[in-house]
């Protein structure tokens, strides 16, 4: 049962594709994986992906799910990495979003995506997979493990050898990124996407911190109650 103001949703009694809506709306906004691969033969390919995370940094670890054909079949992306073991992810910024587009396109595996949208790309420095230049921050990941929870996608955690970052962007002393000048985008449900550009901060407290705000909020909160 929900409580006031709030309707609850059991998952067990919702078809896929009603659990797909649900979730897509309420976890947002949700990164972006850009990802080029190469197949076994050669031929690059590039797509576009938002259920997409970084998990942890010590190993520096990255989750991508990769959604399958509705016959069962792996795309280009997750075949190509089970081939070759490696891929890039691209953070996308507002500026590329056009031809992240196009790349989201489902076209055969004999099409090059990169090639559509008009894409310079540059050969990977650990890896086989392509970097997209114009992207302002590239990880090369080499496949860490790959899960199969089900048969809508396959859960891919890739480990990352190394990262390719705008050099007007990034500190190199003290490491310390751009967020503002990134400008990334981010995806939400349906056709809509976020930016990043509205930005604030909020200090994490330690508990000495903390103590010293309560407690200065209850003389406060004493004095306008007298």
């Amino acid at each position: 049962m929900s409580e006031p103001g709030y309707t609850h949703f059991d998952f067990e009694a919702l078809t896929a594709r009603q659990r797909y809506k649900l979730l897509i709306g309420t976890v947002i906004p949700r990164p972006i994986a850009f990802i080029t691969t190469t197949s076994r033969e050669g031929r690059h390919n590039a797509g576009p992906f938002s259920f997409f995370n970084v998990l942890t940094h010590d190993p520096a670890i990255v989750a991508i799910g990769v959604e399958n054909y509705d016959d069962g079949r792996m795309k280009d992306t997750s075949r190509n990495i089970r081939d070759t073991e490696d891929f890039t992810v691209h953070i996308v910024d507002d500026a590329l979003a056009a031809q992240m587009e196009i790349c989201a396109v489902k076209f055969g595996p004999d099409v090059d995506e990169l090639a559509e949208a008009g894409l310079e790309t540059v050969p990977g420095t650990a890896v086989i997979s392509p970097r997209i230049v114009t992207a302002p921050a590239a990880l090369e990941c080499r496949r860490y493990m790959t899960l199969e929870v089900g048969k809508a996608r396959e859960i891919i955690l890739g480990k990352v050898l190394g990262v390719h970052i705008r050099a007007d962007l990034v500190d190199a002393e003290t490491l310390h990124v751009d967020q503002a000048g990134m400008d990334a985008i981010g995806r939400l449900g349906g056709n809509s996407y976020s930016r990043t550009r509205d930005q604030f901060d909020i200090k994490t407290l330690t508990v000495g911190e903390y103590e010293q705000h309560k407690a200065a909020r209850q003389v406060l909160e004493t004095g306008a109650a007298r």
